[in-house]
């Protein structure tokens, strides 16, 4: 191995430029006063006191609410699906991932802007339903809208990882359930689902945060009258021009981050010594 270390040392160089320098530097401009160079050090915690405003606590519980309702439905409709691509065939398995993985290669932007022509005044499905004469519906610019952008732009993101708990467990478990007299729901809950486990919380870990965090779907599915985290930050940076308390509101975001992995990899702990 030590013959290999001096390949290491670039991509240690890459990693420290890229990624340490950037959070040293949001760090800094978190903790210190606008208008300040970071520089000085002149350190504060007014940019942090700032974000328990009523305005931007009613923010993150709108991120929470919409964060958790996309993560069970992607949830709800992941499982069922990775659970029946997990039956087919190894070879059938690859095509139908493939399947659910080709949306993720097209950018993300195109994939909304593609969801505003559907569920448009004048979009596709309106224009089904006033063909029907069900007349015309309000979607875009509701709840509605930015939650079907969440939960079709980052769904894979639920079923790949179910997929792989399931595609990995040992059949002759079930097999052997039913051996012993387990009916069809008490194998699946009692094996299928509790080895399936790690799965289910990568996924919604996965999907949670990117709900969260994400702000080009809100602004555009939500014609920009929904400000949640990402929009928040995104607006700090680029409009206000309030850097210091745009890097308060991401480092509280990395830390809920960090917390919200660290309860999942606890309960994934816990159910492994179940």
């Amino acid at each position: 191995m030590k013959q290999f270390r001096h390949l290491i040392k670039p991509y240690v160089i890459w990693a420290a430029v890229l990624i340490v320098m950037p959070l040293i530097l949001i760090a800094l401009y978190a903790f210190t006063e606008e208008g300040n160079s970071v520089l000085t050090f002149s350190f504060t915690f007014d940019n942090f006191a700032k974000f328990a405003e009523a305005t931007y606590i009613n923010v993150i519980l709108k991120s929470f609410k919409l964060g958790i309702i996309t993560t069970l439905i992607c949830l709800g409709l992941g499982y069922p699906l990775a659970f029946i691509i997990s039956k087919f065939p190894e070879k059938t398995q690859n095509t139908l991932i493939l399947m659910v993985t080709i949306p993720m290669w097209i950018n993300l932007l195109l994939r909304t802007y593609a969801w505003m022509n559907i569920l448009a005044d004048n979009g596709i499905i309106n224009q089904f339903f006033q063909a029907i004469g069900l007349g015309q519906l309000k979607m875009m610019y509701t709840d509605f809208s930015v939650i079907i952008g969440l939960i079709c732009n980052f769904m894979p993101f639920m079923i790949i990882p179910i997929h792989t708990s399931l595609s990995k467990m040992d059949k002759s478990l079930i097999e052997a359930a039913y051996d012993l007299g387990a009916d069809p729901f008490q194998t699946f809950w009692r094996v299928t689902w509790q080895l399936s486990i790690p799965g289910v919380l990568n996924g919604i870990m996965m999907v949670f945060l990117l709900s969260v965090s994400t702000f080009v779907i809100p602004k555009l599915l939500g014609g920009g009258q929904y400000m949640l985290i990402g929009n928040l930050i995104e607006s700090q940076f680029i409009s206000v021009g309030n850097w210091n308390f745009g890097s308060a509101i991401s480092l509280i975001l990395a830390v809920i981050i960090l917390i919200s992995m660290s309860l999942m990899k606890k309960i994934d702990k816990q159910e492994d010594r179940e």
